[in-house]
């Protein structure tokens, strides 16, 4: 079958979202123990539980780092980079679980990051056994709740002062999306008015997600000598066991990919070394 694709605009409008349990523990590294806390929300959300995993200081020094390119070349015309640019970009992949452990190449997800003054381009190329998605969604393809279903997610924290607030995107296979500013345990709806493009390839079972997000939505005063924390994951599956990815393993009892502690590094060059 020949590839589908997906294209999709619009912008977002600001509403409050309620995100389900996220519960920090008092087993949190020591760095982070002047910015404890305990947020309670109604709904249990299986991945999304606060809690850091007593031995994770002892990887906390493994926790990777990655280069975002500078976009030189013109954006095609819907506003994303073509194959050359992408090429020039280093490539992240993982395939493992979020302890590190379990890899499965048929799930591996590959991550590129390329960089404008204006604008940060996410590239997600996922391999994939099953697709599970919803089939509604906001006009403009904002969905609540997508981590239900399968989707790629970039967590990223410009300002790092505080371990406990940063951004949330994530994109589904078909599409759909949700931006969340995430501040100690709480989230609302960034309205980012970011754009997406989506490609699915049944045929290869990949499905290649393009995102365009505002640098002024992410920081107020972009400077590329700065470097971010970040982290990018994948979920997959409609009921449990699901497959929860982690490019830097977050290494807690249960599937959490809400551990600031284990975020990696991004750090933006001119190009690669």
């Amino acid at each position: 079958m020949c590839a589908m694709s997906l294209l999709a605009y619009g912008p977002s409008w600001s509403a409050c979202m309620n995100r389900s349990n996220l519960n920090i523990s008092k087993n949190i590294s020591a760095a982070f123990a002047p910015y404890l806390l305990c947020v309670s929300f109604a709904a249990f959300l299986n991945y999304t539980i606060w809690t850091m995993n007593p031995n994770f200081v002892a990887h906390s020094k493994q926790n990777p780092t990655t280069v975002a390119v500078r976009l030189v070349e013109n954006v095609d015309a819907n506003g994303f980079p073509g194959k050359v640019s992408w090429d020039k970009t280093a490539v992240i992949l993982f395939d493992q679980d979020w302890r590190g452990e379990s890899p499965d190449p048929a799930r591996a997800t590959e991550v590129r990051v390329l960089w404008t003054p204006e604008t940060l381009f996410l590239r997600f190329v996922a391999k994939y056994q099953s697709l599970n998605i919803y089939n509604e969604a906001r006009n403009d393809g904002w969905r609540d709740q997508l981590w239900d279903r399968d989707v790629a997610e970039a967590f990223l924290q410009p300002d790092t002062s505080d371990p406990l607030v940063y951004k949330e995107f994530e994109v589904a296979p078909n599409g759909f999306w949700i931006d969340l500013d995430i501040s100690h345990g709480t989230n609302q709806e960034m309205g980012s008015r970011l754009k997406r493009r989506v490609v699915l390839d049944e045929k290869a079972k990949t499905w290649t997600a393009d995102l365009a997000i505002p640098m002024k939505s992410l920081t107020a005063s972009f400077d590329a000598n700065q470097g971010w924390r970040v982290n990018f994951y994948r979920v997959e599956g409609a009921a449990e066991p699901r497959f929860y990815s982690a490019w830097s393993p977050t290494y807690s009892e249960r599937p959490n990919f809400h551990v600031p502690a284990a975020f990696g590094t991004l750090v933006f060059r001119d190009r690669l070394p």
